[in-house]
């Protein structure tokens, strides 16, 4: 390792790979220093693609002789693909690149936003290097502890804007969730300026669609030591530092979790053949639990009932199976329309459901005709969704179907109204 000493690097202690120094270790002592003499320029050979040494040396040398000329830096590196293996020294090239070029400067927007401009321009020429970046930033993410704050924060910024521009997975997370950076309180640090560096090169929806793609979108509360671990804190905590959207989309997250979870159950409930009964009063203890409003809870109480059984693949006999289900269930439905809007959210449900099954688009005026007869479903709230209320998705197909019955909801109301006057 001595032949490096004379490296005229910037951030030599993140220079772990070149100097040998683990920065993990070294974080107590004096950083190590590179001083001295500028590589001298030397004929290149083949042997260069293949010698670790050689391929440091032309990169540090490079990059000392660009300066901070970002432009040229990218030239450099452009150029150099053609004479060094970067394929087999990609791990090396980003060590040198992130912690010694670009770790090394005060931080600031324009120089963090510079140097992505790099990084993108170096990986869009040598497409190989995607997955090695990836890994790079992967692995400085779990080694936050080595990094001075400064140094933190440009790491956070320049991540943010990867993120934002789609350059690396939002997996690369999976970082911050190690023990020791978490129970340090390092993670949920880093995460904020993490975060504020995406949503303002990009917006929340753009957080959300990427951590959703790799299954991270349920995962943010375990930035947090597990004594931490409530929706309350980490709202409490990221509002405070001014990602309030964040903290709204975890909250939804949180509470589309326990959406799953309570419906998962109930299906569990109704395969083990427990009492309508026992079943509604659990529903009833979980709304008072979770502050489930009555329409949300019958929206889960219906998919719940629905995917009890398994469906015959028969257009005829699907009919006849739905009919019988719903009549069983039909008080457990009843217990939770006890307001109009409920007893809509439920009706535009069952249109959703028979559009998007298409076994069940006959079956329309047949289920809501039963709940109509069991007291579930009551004739304002059918006019109302017959005349306004209906969704598009199947609509012409489902008010055809509906017509004679609608019709004869209104005479029967006509004649009920009659009758009154004639009491009078």
């Amino acid at each position: 390792q001595h032949g490096h000493k004379s490296l005229p690097l910037h951030s030599a202690a993140a220079l772990w790979r070149l100097t040998g120094v683990s920065f993990m270790n070294n974080q107590k002592q004096q950083k190590p220093t590179l001083t001295g003499q500028r590589f001298k320029t030397r004929k290149r050979d083949e042997k260069e693609r293949f010698d670790p040494t050689q391929f440091q040396e032309s990169i540090v040398q490079g990059l000392n002789q660009t300066g901070t000329d970002l432009e040229a830096v990218a030239k450099f590196l452009d150029a150099s693909g053609a004479k060094l293996d970067y394929r087999r020294y990609a791990e090396t090239l980003f060590d040198i690149l992130v912690a010694g070029g670009m770790l090394g400067k005060q931080p600031s927007v324009a120089l963090v936003m510079g140097w992505y401009l790099v990084f993108n321009k170096l990986i869009r020429r040598y497409k190989y290097l995607e997955k090695g970046f990836e890994e790079e930033i992967k692995k400085l993410l779990l080694f936050l502890k080595g990094f001075t704050e400064s140094e933190r924060n440009k790491l956070a910024m320049l991540t943010g804007i990867l993120l934002a521009n789609g350059n690396i997975s939002a997996s690369i997370l999976n970082s911050l969730f190690n023990e020791n950076l978490v129970k340090e309180g390092v993670s949920a640090a880093f995460a904020v300026k993490l975060f504020k560096s995406w949503i303002n090169e990009k917006d929340i929806n753009s957080v959300a669609a990427s951590l959703r793609k790799v299954g991270m979108d349920n995962r943010l509360m375990e930035l947090f030591p597990a004594n931490k671990r409530s929706c309350e804190h980490f709202s409490k905590y990221f509002t405070d530092a001014g990602l309030k959207e964040l903290s709204d989309f975890a909250r939804n997250q949180q509470s589309i979790g326990a959406r799953k979870e309570l419906q998962k159950e109930l299906q569990e409930q109704m395969l083990r053949g427990e009492t309508l009964k026992d079943i509604i009063a659990y529903v009833r203890e979980e709304m008072k639990k979770t502050s489930i409003s009555e329409q949300t809870m019958i929206g889960i109480v219906w998919t719940s009932v629905m995917s009890s059984v398994e469906w015959n693949k028969k257009e005829e006999l699907v009919t006849e199976q739905a009919i019988k289900l719903l009549k069983q269930y039909s008080p457990l439905l009843k217990a939770f329309t006890s307001q109009g809007l409920s007893e809509l959210t439920l009706l535009l449900k069952i249109q959703e459901y028979c559009y998007d099954n298409i076994h069940f688009m006959k079956a329309f005026q047949k289920i809501v005709v039963l709940l109509y007869k069991a007291d579930v479903l009551s004739e304002e709230v059918i006019l109302k969704w017959y005349t306004e209320s209906h969704v598009a998705k199947g609509k012409s197909v489902f008010l055809e179907q509906m017509k004679k019955f609608v019709e004869w909801l209104k005479n029967a109301e006509e004649e009920s109204e009659s009758e009154e006057e004639e009491g009078d």
